[in-house]
């Protein structure tokens, strides 16, 4: 379906790194050292659209870095009616991205795909998140040899969808817009941003959201081949 690309840039988080996986596991290791007495499945049930939301307002610059970790596990531990002070907050939200890295379960044919594109296509990552803890999932998770541009919001000063961190991607990797995919979860953050700036992408799409007339969309990472001419 798509020709002449040469270049592909990945979304990292919910595309191909399970984060709703790995943040629930960190979160079982912080309950269980520290015998917090609320089931962990409730408190997953309201913390992932709570964070969600939050990572919504630190994207639109509506927020900082401290007020995101840590009103994401404010808003959670009171909405599960369970009585938490701040000392043990900031303690909960230090020992979470500490742990998250701990635990690197990628969505299912992630490597699959990433071994058969490996050679046909230049790979990058472009992901919102921080430096050190993406740098640190994406060694663990044994992703760093796929990729040869990784650029964080963090570094790049802009977050997705603003035009600048794709355009930042594009120069680093040598790349232009004509011979360059982006692939993502985030239909705002990556597709629309990416297309914004008249890069073609493909929409890993893994939630009820509506699906636009005319987006290309995969259900599953290994369906990316033939779109490729895999």
């Amino acid at each position: 379906m798509f020709k002449n690309i040469e270049h592909l840039f990945f979304d990292l988080d919910h595309t191909l790194w399970d984060f709703d996986l790995n943040s629930k596991l960190a979160y079982k290791q912080i309950f269980e050292e520290h015998d917090i007495k609320l089931d962990l499945d409730t408190f997953i049930n309201i913390y992932e659209p709570l964070n969600l939301e939050f990572w919504r307002k630190f994207r639109e610059n509506l927020i900082t870095k401290e007020e995101l970790r840590y009103q994401r596990l404010k808003t959670a531990f009171e909405a599960c009616n369970y009585t938490i002070n701040d000392d043990q907050i900031n303690l909960f939200a230090d020992l979470y991205i500490q742990y998250l890295p701990n635990n690197n379960h990628l969505f299912p044919g992630c490597t699959e795909l990433l071994d058969n594109l490996k050679g046909k296509f230049k790979m990058h990552l472009i992901t919102n998140g921080f430096n050190g803890v993406q740098q640190n999932k994406i060694d663990k998770a044994g992703l760093s040899d796929y990729f040869n541009v990784v650029l964080t919001a963090e570094a790049a000063g802009y977050k997705k969808p603003a035009p600048q961190i794709f355009y930042q991607a594009l120069e680093m990797a040598g790349a232009s817009v004509e011979n360059s995919l982006m692939i993502g979860d985030s239909y705002a953050a990556d597709i629309l941003g990416a297309q914004r700036i008249g890069l073609k992408t493909i929409w890993f799409h893994t939630t009820n959201q509506q699906i636009p007339q005319d987006e290309v969309v995969v259900h599953d990472l290994m369906s990316i081949q033939p779109l490729l001419g895999l």
